[in-house]
């Protein structure tokens, strides 16, 4: 999946925000980036589309919201990229976020152990 920099800036808006119409969309941006009410309006569209938003109408607009966690998203894009690149028996993904943890605090590389081994027991408690 790609996303555009506009539609992860849209993203980033509706984390931060509860939902949203596209007139409200557009008043936050037209300040910081310009761009018109119809950009904006295909935008939200396309996320909608993506399954990255959902949407309920509200008088005449539809109102936006996040359909997706943050860390759910990183998540699909990382299995999209690497999927494009590793085999089923590949340890590439693996060889490749130990390189990246290189860049982690002990406070993170905490969090990630404690993750892990999270899954481990819900691995252990479906067999």
């Amino acid at each position: 999946m790609k996303l555009g920099d506009l539609e992860k800036l849209v993203l980033h808006y509706l984390w931060n925000h509860d939902s949203r119409d596209v007139k409200q969309v557009y008043a936050h941006f037209e300040k910081i980036r310009g761009g018109s009410l119809n950009t904006y309006q295909s935008t939200l569209d396309r996320l909608f589309k993506k399954d990255l938003l959902a949407r309920e109408k509200v008088g005449h607009a539809f109102q936006y919201r996040a359909k997706v966690e943050r860390h759910e998203l990183i998540g699909q894009l990382i299995k999209s990229v690497t999927n494009d690149f590793i085999a089923d028996d590949d340890s590439s993904l693996i060889a490749a976020f130990s390189s990246l943890s290189q860049d982690f605090n002990i406070e993170q590389l905490d969090k990630l152990e404690q993750l892990i081994e999270q899954q481990r027991q819900k691995l252990k408690q479906g067999n």
